[in-house]
């Protein structure tokens, strides 16, 4: 039993370590073809990231759909029409993609659309075992949101 729990927390810590920096998407495989991707994205290299996904160009993932939209979002010049439309496809692949559910519900909090940002964050609560990463993160964006009278403020 003793082994179980050490492999158990083992494990827990490398999933940790392995995910600390990436965009809030799924578990980065050990073969992760998003990579390169994720590399841009943590030195906040926007059109590297949009470059790479090009590339890679794999509509059908949840994942590579998110890490679009999130591109897309951060972008020097934000497309948040196309943005939209990628976590709409991450959500579509996958109703329970908490990547995807956080940063529209960011995106719905800068087009001023309180109501749909809301929305994300119940169904984060649903879907997340907590602690969760993305819940937390995007019910503080909403409560700053709130505070500054319905204005986005983006975090620190």
């Amino acid at each position: 039993m003793k082994t179980f729990a050490l492999k158990l927390i083992a494990a827990a810590a490398l999933t940790l370590s392995v995910h600390a920096g990436f965009a809030a998407d799924s578990e980065p495989a050990a073969n992760d073809k998003l990579a390169p991707v994720r590399a841009q994205i943590a030195a906040k290299q926007w059109r590297g990231a949009i470059d790479e996904l090009n590339k890679i160009n794999d509509k059908g993932s949840a994942d590579w759909n998110n890490l679009m939209g999130y591109s897309l979002r951060k972008a020097k010049t934000p497309d948040y029409e196309g943005a939209e439309k990628f976590y709409n496809e991450a959500l579509r692949i996958d109703p329970k993609h908490r990547g995807a559910l956080e940063y529209s519900g960011e995106l719905y909090l800068i087009k001023g659309d309180l109501a749909t940002a809301e929305q994300r964050l119940a169904t984060l609560d649903k879907v997340c075992r907590l602690p969760c990463e993305e819940y937390t993160d995007l019910k503080k964006s909403v409560a700053r949101y709130k505070a500054a009278g319905n204005k986005y403020v983006a975090a620190e």
